[in-house]
């Protein structure tokens, strides 16, 4: 059978090299699951793509924060072909010389005694969740098989089924079920609504929170937000879980996001991260916490084949010494000021707000008009802005951390371009 599949696939020509026909041959033979713009990516660096056309674009999605890095950072790339070199993947039977490389050195910039490797945000997240609840049966004594952990309206933590389960939002959990029991939600930015939770469920155990709603569409708590919940938290015995997959590594001007209310001193509990920890390169995720937590898990208890393999550990090692060494963290803090301060310029009465920290802002367009998030998005795109809207009104902004002012600049023209032309669809989108 494979034999004349290769037969047949040499004797049919090469697919040319257009986005309509990779398009079609992946509408072919892949799910359609995501809502994909037409363009085929072949090329990146720094903070931009070009398509199999040969057209630039400017990337202000990196990977859907995956990429804070910028694409194809050499040093990254040099870490990478270095251990590829060597070996990859050997499974968690045995140790490898990466992995305690790389817990240490992450566990010296967070502040936490141990790390935990996974793969995927989701799988970090959902580790999260299972050290919590053997916590808060062994630690906190609740009872067997009610542990609670108290999540957010507008959450997004991936799309397992218990993630899916876990939040209001109907495209996550519509005729996915049943769910995972033990995720009450309440709203974010909301002490009262968790306070009344947390006084009526002695089984509670945790506190999730974004420290910057991401999916939700850039949603800021309150300054000081995070801290008080972590006072909570620590008056009813529960544990404050932060999910840094979109927000660390740099992307709010912080190393990670619940820094902007919080310290090393008064952290989380427990830390979620994922995404820029490999720059792009190789899924790499992981979960923080100190010995008190990491320690209730023994051998043969929760694992992850591809979790700490050598490679993903020499890269991620790579990723974020490069974030340190780069000062990619103050870039971010000080080329975000730079765009907010550049797209709270922006004059439009179609727009209903703009906000942001470091390089993790959205454009929120006013509801009830003719046109939306995704019409701007779309509109950028045409023009070469890379981006997405999410739940439909807001267009995040979130470049590589490594952008300059010029490049900033030239953004903002498209960008104001492409709100002229959203203005003009509306218009005439409204004459129908």
């Amino acid at each position: 059978m494979l034999k004349s599949f290769f037969k047949k696939a040499s004797s049919v020509p090469a697919i040319p090299s257009t986005n309509e026909a990779h398009i079609a041959k992946c509408k072919q033979y892949v799910c359609q699951n995501y809502g994909s713009y037409p363009a085929v990516m072949e090329k990146g660096e720094r903070i931009y793509m070009w398509d199999v056309e040969g057209k630039k674009y400017m990337d202000f999605m990196s990977g859907y924060g995956s990429t804070n890095q910028g694409h194809c950072h050499p040093e990254i790339k040099k870490a990478a072909i270095e251990q590829m070199e060597k070996i990859t993947q050997i499974s968690r039977a045995y140790h490898n010389v990466e992995m305690g490389k790389f817990g240490e050195m992450i566990s010296n910039l967070s502040g936490y005694d141990k790390f935990f490797p996974s793969n995927g945000g989701c799988e970090a997240c959902e580790t999260a969740v299972k050290f919590a609840r053997r916590w808060g049966y062994r630690v906190k004594g609740v009872e067997a098989d009610k542990a609670e952990i108290i999540m957010a309206n507008e959450n997004f933590w991936g799309r397992s089924i218990t993630a899916s389960g876990a939040c209001n939002d109907p495209s996550r959990y519509t005729d996915f079920g049943p769910f995972t029991p033990g995720f009450p939600l309440v709203d974010y930015n909301n002490l009262e609504a968790i306070e009344k939770r947390l006084q009526s469920s002695p089984n509670a155990v945790g506190v999730y929170l974004e420290p910057i709603q991401g999916e939700g569409g850039i949603l800021m708590p309150d300054n000081g937000y995070l801290a008080k919940v972590k006072a909570l938290c620590k008056k009813y015995n529960v544990l404050l879980i932060a999910d840094e997959v979109q927000t660390g590594f740099g992307r709010t001007g912080y190393m990670f996001g619940y820094e902007h209310d919080m310290g090393k001193d008064d952290k989380p509990d427990i830390l979620v991260f994922a995404k820029s920890a490999s720059g792009g390169f190789y899924p790499v995720s992981g979960i923080l916490a100190d010995a008190h937590i990491m320690d209730l898990i023994k051998a043969g208890e929760h694992g992850s084949t591809f979790g700490g393999n050598p490679l993903g550990m020499a890269i991620a090692k790579r990723a974020v010494e490069v974030i340190v060494e780069e000062k990619m963290v103050e870039n971010s803090a000080k080329m975000g000021e730079y765009l907010l301060s550049k797209t709270k310029t922006l004059s439009s009465p179609l727009l209903q707000e703009v906000r942001g920290r470091g390089l993790f802002q959205g454009i929120e367009v006013k509801a009830g008009l003719h046109v939306d998030g995704n019409d701007l998005s779309k509109i950028m795109f045409t023009n070469g802005v890379l981006t997405k809207a999410t739940h439909d009104l807001t267009v995040r902004l979130s470049p590589a951390l490594v952008i300059n002012k010029e490049e900033i600049d030239a953004a903002m023209t498209i960008i104001e371009k492409s709100m002229v032309q959203l203005e003009e669809l509306n218009e005439e989108r409204s004459k129908k």
